[in-house]
């Protein structure tokens, strides 16, 4: 068991994550876009703790997120790889300290997070997707709203997410990251 799993207040922390998104604050965003605020907290969490930690992680914040939304797409596959991916990150080069770092890396995880978020509705739903792109009845978008204007939306959300999660990560992860790099330290 990891050392900040053994905290409390440390595991608690992760259900801010759910908090965070249902509560979406508009001073926090881009256009109505809020950040992918699991990223911001699983980002400095897998970098402290391995690959392990970080992969068991990404497996619970994803059960968390995939509870507020029905539907057959899922945040975990992403999640679970960033956690094990940043964990593996942290464990095989020196500590991160760069604001710059963090925000490329968290700019990474938000768009992988979307991509696969956008692969799995296509693969998984491919009839809508593909009445979608034919322009056919479609019985959620009224009138106006082509399949061209959806993509675009969807192109547009993708995008903020991705710019107001990078733009954040520098300030929130690298206080997470002092946080629990000092209770670490402490346990010991």
């Amino acid at each position: 068991m990891s050392s900040l799993a053994r905290q409390p207040l440390c595991l608690a922390s992760i259900f801010l994550v759910p908090l965070l998104t249902l509560a979406a604050p508009a001073w926090l965003g881009i256009a109505g876009v809020s950040p992918s605020w699991g990223v911001l907290w699983l980002l400095p969490w897998a970098l402290v703790e391995g690959p392990v930690s970080g992969a068991i992680a990404g497996l619970m914040l994803g059960l968390l997120l995939d509870g507020l939304h029905p539907g057959p797409v899922s945040e975990i596959p992403a999640l679970l790889f960033l956690g094990w991916w940043w964990g593996r990150f942290g464990r095989r080069f020196p500590p991160l300290e760069r604001s710059f770092s963090l925000g490329l890396l968290a700019m990474v995880g938000s768009a992988l997070l979307g991509i696969t978020l956008l692969l799995q509705f296509v693969l998984l739903q491919p009839d809508t997707f593909i009445q979608a792109l034919r322009g056919s009845q479609l019985s959620v978008p009224p009138r106006g709203w082509t399949p061209s204007v959806l993509g675009m939306a969807g192109l547009h959300i993708l995008g903020a997410q991705i710019l107001i999660t990078g733009l954040l990560a520098p300030i929130l992860c690298s206080l997470q990251l002092l946080f629990w790099r000092r209770q670490r330290v402490l346990q010991r």
